[in-house]
Formats: structure tokens, C-alpha cells, sequence
């Protein structure tokens, strides 16, 4: 067969796959042409706004560049492409495989049972599905069918995202650990939900409570609850500070305005929570603290001659008092036996509320370590903090 009826018959069979539905993907290489760099094409096919292309990756060593074309020039286009450089081609159908090198032509039994997706986006793994999920219909994430809404896809991936990090904190904790899990200000109940349905389907069904301050979100989480079916799961009406957490041994608090974070992380390391996770919302009381102006005492507050350029400039003062009163819990926890870390939870393109502080007891500490407190005070001292909330919650 000559280089160029072995050509024909790939690139018929290639039109023959299309057409027929069995197509997968072509792959070229071996190129030797003029064009620098460039190693291998890659072809799939994609539907794009209800249209049918052929999307074709050109690799190079350093870069890829991808490009879609319609059906009918995609084709012409593998064949300018073997005719221009590429020395060898493997056609891959759900009936067989065609692997062509110069101009021979194998046909080989099929490697792909199954069409490759058309999809134009990747398919993303979630640890929360939506097939079946009564309760992201309930609270508004999804149809009836249980496709996304469009102006759901962001508390989508927060969801996800939430979960993809509880479930790699959690992994950390042996099974007869986590028996108890308090998820202080609930709110809707997005996030509560998300974790009990991670962890049914991991086969662990832990207590879960979420506190929530308002009557009529609590009383419609329940009823979600009730309808699928998590019996594990309910919610309470009550203020966080109020609530007894005692026997928890994990702690919750996302967006938990200002000093009602801190009355979490207090009543967490009271429980003896073996993991404590907020993510803070507001933090007006530090903000405060930093602003106050005194003249009893000019030098309490170096950090306001040090940082005088930054601190004078509201945005730079709302961004310092953030990092300092989450610099502040991080030490607390620390104080009290709990290794750190403060990280992004999600992109601040899906939400500004977006950093992250988990506590996980590393043992049984008889008192606040001496050492961490000292730290603590030093701080104060530098940025002119007299009241510090979570810590007067701990001392009291």
C-alpha cells in the first residue's frame, strides 16, 4: 500500500467514526517538519454552543495551543498535517484501532470501548455529587434533575471545596474519634448538609448539630433533614455563645461574624475538640482596638509609627486588622495545644470571606502554654490591642 492510499483509508475511516458515533481520538507523531518545538497533535472531538468540532492540540515542548475546527476542514487539516511533517498516526474507534507509521497501515483490535466525552469542559471530580441529592434541590443548588443552576455553580464549588479539605482533615482522625460534630452558625445549612452526606457515604454517621440564631432556617433545615432521610443530622435554634458543646469532638464555625468566631474557638477548645475549623467573617473588635486613638498611652502601639503608611489608609488598616486577629486565634489555639495553619479556602473570585484556620489538638495540655502566651501579649503590645475577645472568653 503506498504512503498515500494508507493515508486515504485512515482519514475515511476517521470520517466513517464520526459520522457512525464511534469515534474516540487521533493522535499524531513522530514530526519532523519546520515548525520548532512542536512534538505531537492531538485530536478529540468537542460540541461547542450545540456545535459538533474537532478540537486539535498541538503540543510543543514547553506549551500547548489548542484550536477547534468544524468537522469538514478538521479533516482536511489531519491530512495537511501528515503531509507536512507528522510520520505516523493512530486512529482509536469503539470498533478498532488504526495505527498508521509511513505507509503502513495496522488495523488492531479496539482499546476504548466507550465514545470519549464532548464535552468542551473537563469533567471535575466532586466528593458531592448531585444525582439523587434531594436536599441541594431543597435549599436551591440544583434542578429537579439535578443539574446545576447557573447562579448556583459558586456554592457549588465552595461546597466541594469545603468538603474536599474536611475530608483530608478528618482522615487524620481515627474512626472512634469523631462522634460528635457541632457546626455553629449554620445558616442554611449548604455546608452541614455536604459533610453528614460525605461522611453517610463513607459509611460513618457521626452526630451532627447545627446551631443556627433564627427560628425559621432552623426549622427548614430540619425538615430537609427529614426528607433525606439523615437522621444523624439536626438543628438548633440557639446563639453560639450559648450553646453546650461539651462531648464535641469536632467544631465548625464558617462565617461567623467578628467576635461570634471567637465565641466558637472558645467554646471548641473548652470541649477539647480534637479539630476545630472556622473560617472568620468580619473582625470589627481588633479593627477597633487598632484605630483607638490614646494619649495616655503615646507608645503603647509601635506598630502605629512603624506602619504609620500603611495604617493611615483605610482598605490597608481593614486588611492588617484581619491578618492580625487571625494571627491572634492561630497563637490561641497554639496556647492551648492545637497545631495550626491559617490557608485560602477558596478563590476570592467565588467569595471574599476565603481564609481558613484549623486547630488539631496534638495532645492534653493541663493550662495555656507560657511561652505562646508571651507571644500573644507581644503582639498586643506592637499593634496597641488592650481587649483581645477570644482571650478574656478563655480567661473568664
Amino acid at each position: 500500500m503506498s504512503a498515500a492510499s494508507a493515508r486515504e483509508t485512515l482519514l475515511t475511516a476517521l470520517a466513517s467514526s464520526l459520522e457512525d458515533g464511534s469515534f474516540v481520538k487521533l493522535t499524531l507523531g513522530g514530526y519532523k517538519g519546520t515548525e520548532a518545538q512542536l512534538k505531537n497533535l492531538y485530536v478529540r472531538q468537542v460540541v461547542i454552543k450545540r456545535e459538533p468540532l474537532l478540537s486539535f492540540t498541538y503540543r510543543y515542548q514547553t506549551r500547548d495551543i489548542v484550536k477547534n475546527h468544524p468537522m469538514g476542514s478538521g479533516i482536511s487539516l489531519i491530512d495537511e498535517a501528515l503531509d507536512s511533517g507528522f510520520k505516523s498516526a493512530t486512529l482509536f474507534t469503539t470498533a478498532f484501532d488504526l495505527a498508521l507509521h509511513k505507509q503502513t497501515l495496522k488495523r488492531l483490535p479496539a482499546s476504548h470501548t466507550t465514545p470519549a466525552s464532548v464535552s468542551h469542559d473537563r469533567d471535575k471530580h466532586r466528593l458531592i455529587g448531585t444525582e439523587g441529592k434531594t436536599y441541594l434541590h431543597a435549599l436551591g443548588i440544583t434542578d429537579a434533575q439535578g443539574r446545576v443552576y447557573k447562579n448556583a455553580q459558586d456554592k457549588y464549588r465552595q461546597i466541594n471545596k469545603y468538603v474536599e479539605i474536611l475530608a483530608g482533615l478528618i482522615r487524620c482522625l481515627p474512626p472512634d474519634r469523631l462522634k460528635q460534630i457541632v457546626d455553629m452558625g449554620a445558616g442554611k445549612g449548604y455546608l452541614t448538609f455536604a459533610l453528614c452526606d460525605y461522611l453517610r457515604g463513607l459509611g460513618r454517621h457521626p452526630g451532627i448539630v447545627g446551631v443556627e440564631y433564627r427560628p425559621d432556617l432552623v426549622a427548614t433545615c430540619n425538615r430537609i433533614a427529614a426528607e433525606a432521610a439523615f437522621d444523624n443530622l439536626r438543628f438548633a435554634e440557639g446563639a453560639i455563645a450559648d450553646y453546650d458543646c461539651s462531648g464535641a469532638n469536632m467544631l465548625i464555625a464558617l462565617h461567623a461574624c467578628d467576635t461570634a468566631t471567637d465565641d466558637a474557638l472558645c467554646k471548641g477548645i473548652q470541649a477539647g475538640a480534637d479539630l476545630i475549623v472556622v473560617a472568620p467573617c468580619c473582625h470589627k473588635q481588633i479593627r477597633r482596638e487598632m484605630e483607638a486613638k490614646t494619649s495616655l498611652q503615646p507608645d503603647a502601639a509601635p506598630a502605629r509609627d512603624h506602619l504609620g503608611f500603611l495604617l493611615e489608609h483605610g482598605i490597608f488598616m481593614e486588611r492588617q486588622a484581619e491578618m492580625v486577629t487571625d494571627g491572634l486565634r492561630a497563637l490561641v489555639l497554639e496556647a492551648y495545644g492545637y497545631s495550626t495553619k491559617v490557608f485560602e479556602f477558596i478563590s476570592d473570585a467565588h467569595t471574599p470571606k476565603n481564609v481558613m484556620i484549623v486547630g488539631v489538638r496534638s495532645g492534653p495540655v493541663p493550662g495555656p502554654r507560657p511561652e505562646v502566651l508571651a507571644r500573644l501579649q507581644a503582639a498586643k503590645a506592637y499593634f496597641g490591642i488592650r481587649h483581645f475577645h477570644l482571650e478574656a472568653l478563655l480567661a473568664a
